[in-house]
Formats: structure tokens, sequence, C-alpha cells
């Protein structure tokens, strides 16, 4: 049987939908790229994209619930069903995985007695694997609600679901104080955060991230010697002095050649004079 309309928004829902609604839609030039951030919207109020919310953003969007209903089942950041406070997702992409984002994320299912996408009987935790959040440098990774937990392990992300099970304060690894489901898809939504210091909070990269900058720039990094820095690349002058070392160690004297035969060390028609390439009269030549 087809399926019936979707049921409305109670009324008091809908006036103030439409009011943020029509805030976010004003951002942009065309009323339909408000889709996306509208799409959070809704799942702001339900905690997961709704039939309902299908319908509103159709019409606030002058779209087709098909054409909503296609965008909100291709991103995985939009949720289908009913899901807990907190997303739990536990990275299983590379580099976390052989660092034990695998293991973890095994162990979790078994502790807290759900599948992948499957959310705890107290409606609390919803568990899931996640696809890399480039954070390799703090492997393994858990996030929650999008906030970063780094270098985990089977016990440490045991205690992270426990605490929140239990309503205890938990604090990311880096990034803006924790908040609920909800809450992130709102800020997601387009709209500040409202608390006290959270915008303060969310820092820049971590150090690990950080390291091969400064390795990079010819800067020392705590705790290692001269071997682990990388000189600085300078410009070759006229008769060939200066430049950067091939392998990048400062004792090692600069290559002689082309000026490009660090980056390019192959013998190509665009770094060897000796063997021009030039174009071909016709096909075949």
């Amino acid at each position: 049987m087809p399926a019936l309309p979707a049921p409305d928004y109670p009324v008091d829902v809908r006036a103030r939908l439409e009011a943020d609604a029509k805030e976010v839609i004003a951002r942009y030039p065309g009323a339909r790229s408000a889709l996306l951030p509208l799409l959070h919207l809704v799942q702001a109020e339900e905690g997961h994209v709704t039939r309902t919310g299908i319908r509103f953003c159709a019409e606030m969007l002058d779209l087709t619930t098909a054409e909503v209903t296609a965008v909100s089942t291709f991103y995985s950041m939009y949720r289908r069903k009913a899901s807990g406070d907190f997303q739990v997702g536990v990275c299983t992409n590379t580099l976390c995985a052989v660092m034990g984002g695998d293991a973890i994320f095994e162990d979790l299912k078994e502790y807290l007695g759900v599948g992948n996408g499957e959310t705890t009987e107290d409606g609390a935790v919803t568990l899931e694997h996640i696809e890399c959040n480039a954070a390799c440098d703090f492997a393994p990774v858990v996030m929650v609600n999008w906030e970063f937990f780094d270098n985990q392990t089977p016990r440490s992300a045991r205690q992270l679901v426990d605490d929140l099970r239990a309503g205890r304060s938990v604090a990311p690894t880096r990034g803006a104080p924790l908040c609920t489901f909800k809450d992130t898809a709102r800020m997601l939504a387009g709209f500040p955060d409202e608390r006290p210091g959270a915008v303060e909070a969310t820092g820049g990269a971590g150090p690990a991230s950080l390291i091969g900058l400064r390795l990079a720039k010819g800067e020392a990094v705590p705790g290692r010697g001269a071997d682990h820095v990388i000189a600085p690349r300078t410009a070759r002058t006229a008769d060939g002095a200066g430049g950067e070392p091939q392998s990048g160690h400062p004792a090692e004297e600069p290559p002689a050649g082309h000026s490009s035969s660090h980056d390019a060390p192959q013998q190509t028609s665009a770094s060897d004079d000796q063997h021009p390439a030039g174009p071909a009269a016709e096909e075949g030549e």
C-alpha cells in the first residue's frame, strides 16, 4: 500500500521551524542551496530525519519529497531512524584500524550489546563505525557527536560510553565541550553555539599534527636531535650554490644539475634539456 502523507509538525513547532528555516534560506542566492542545513535543522528537532522533516524541507524549498529524500539518504550524517543522544563513532579506516580501531569497535559492540548503527536500550548511545576523520596522527580515534577522543583503547572507550550513559561530564581530547546530538545538529544547520566559552575552546591542531610542519620549516622537535630536522628549501644562486639537499639533511651537499632535479630526478622532456619534446606534426609521427 502506498504510504500516507507525512503528518505535519504541531502548530507551535512548525512556526518555530519556519522562522529558523527562513533565516537559513536567506543566506543563499538560490533557495534549494539551503537543503543541507535545513536537513540538519529538522534533525535537530527529532534526532533524525523523519518523513515529516522531509515534507517540511520540500515545502520550504519548493522541492519534491523525492528530491529531499535522495539527498537525505545520500549523506551519512543524516540519520534515518531514531538514535541516541550521543553518536559514538569508531574510526575503522586504514590507520585507525591497524592501530586498534577495529578492536575497539568489536569490543564496544559486545560490551554495549548493539550492532553497527544501533542504539542502547536507554537511548543514550548509538554506536557506528565511521570513515576517516583526518585525525590519523591521533589514531585510533573515537568521535562523539563529531568531537574528538584521541588515542583510544578498548578500556578507555568502555569508560567513555559508561560515563555517557551515566550522565557524567565527558571532555573531548580537543575541541568544544560535548553536547547532545540534537544540539550538534542545530549548530551544523548554521546556528551559533551559545554556550559560554564553547567557541573559544575549539582550539587548533594538536601537537602531533604540527610536528611535520615544524620539521619542514627546519625547526627542532622537542626531544629529537638534529638528524630529525629537515633543512628549509632555499633558492639556488646563479653559480649553482645553495638549494635544498637531496635528502633534506642539513649536512648533505645539494645535488648538481638541473634546478628541479630534487623534485623531478627522472630525465623527462620537462626537466632535461638533453631530451626536448616537440609537438608531433601528425598522428603517429
